[in-house]
């Protein structure tokens, strides 16, 4: 299930030749904050933390082309946090039109540029969220591009973010395509094990599905009422947007409908013990 730290460094490679994107270029206009105080110019900076610095600087009071132009220069200069924070960008529309290639792009430049060496806590983070967000696009594609739909390498990233990185997200990602046969044989043990991973990292969302499948049992996973009802229980208290949680304030209902009250009681005594050993 898990994956050597030498594979990564192949999957960086084979991400590199897969796709190939030209940067996106950025005009230097001289454009001020809002306050309509000049700010050092793309060029002028003093190193390239600075740019970043300037960049986030920037991005905070709303201006835009200036965030642009900083964090441009400092992701052009190999600065993992610019180009995430780029990518981000783009990807969500925050404050530009929502560009999936160039955030695709600047995810595919943090990883082919990461080194096994690398220790500081920032850029491992921002290789981590990159992987996974590689994954994403890969597990769907992006149409009218060259980044066409590739379960299996879609696959390959998340794992290295879930191994290595230990990225809870990436390890939903991978219970997901067990769940789902997405490319791959379904296979609910291989899920289960994923989300007990993210699970135990207060991934919510995990949370919820590996209490919905113990709750339920069934596929080769061995009913375990009592413990899925306390994963679902943790899931509804990290569901705060009634919207967006919707599905696991749902699954939270249905379970609490239908269990004993052997099983809630149970549930929260796992509970009381989970707690327990947490702190």
């Amino acid at each position: 299930m898990f994956m050597r730290i030498s594979d990564r460094l192949s999957l960086a490679g084979t991400l590199a030749i897969g796709v190939c994107l030209s940067l996106p270029a950025f005009a230097l206009d001289g454009s001020t904050t809002p306050s309509n105080k000049p700010l050092v110019l793309p060029g002028h900076f003093r190193n390239i933390e600075d740019a970043l610095q300037q960049g986030l600087k920037a991005d905070q009071v709303g201006n835009v082309p200036f965030t642009l132009k900083a964090l441009g220069y400092a992701a052009a200069h190999g600065q993992s946090i610019a180009r995430w924070k780029l990518a981000h960008m783009y990807a969500d529309g925050e404050g530009v039109g929502r560009d999936d290639l160039k955030a695709f792009h600047y995810y595919r430049d943090i990883i082919t540029s990461y080194h096994q060496g690398d220790n500081d806590g920032r850029d491992r983070a921002a290789v981590s969220s990159a992987y996974v967000a590689v994954g994403a696009y890969l597990l769907r594609g992006i149409p009218g591009t060259d980044v066409k739909r590739n379960p299996i390498l879609a696959m390959r990233m998340f794992q290295v973010a879930a191994t290595v990185f230990r990225n809870p997200d990436a390890q939903y990602n991978l219970a997901q395509m067990f769940l789902n046969g997405k490319g791959i044989p379904p296979d609910a043990r291989q899920a289960a094990g994923w989300l007990s991973l993210a699970a135990a990292k207060n991934h919510c969302a995990a949370q919820a599905l590996l209490g919905r499948i113990l709750f339920n049992g069934g596929h080769d996973i061995v009913r375990q009422r009592a413990k899925g009802l306390m994963w679902l229980m943790l899931a509804r208290k990290g569901a705060t947007d009634p919207v967006k949680d919707a599905w696991i304030i749902a699954l939270y209902d249905k379970a609490m409908a239908s269990a004993s009250d052997d099983d809630r009681q149970a549930a929260l005594a796992y509970l009381s013990d989970r707690k327990h050993h947490v702190n």
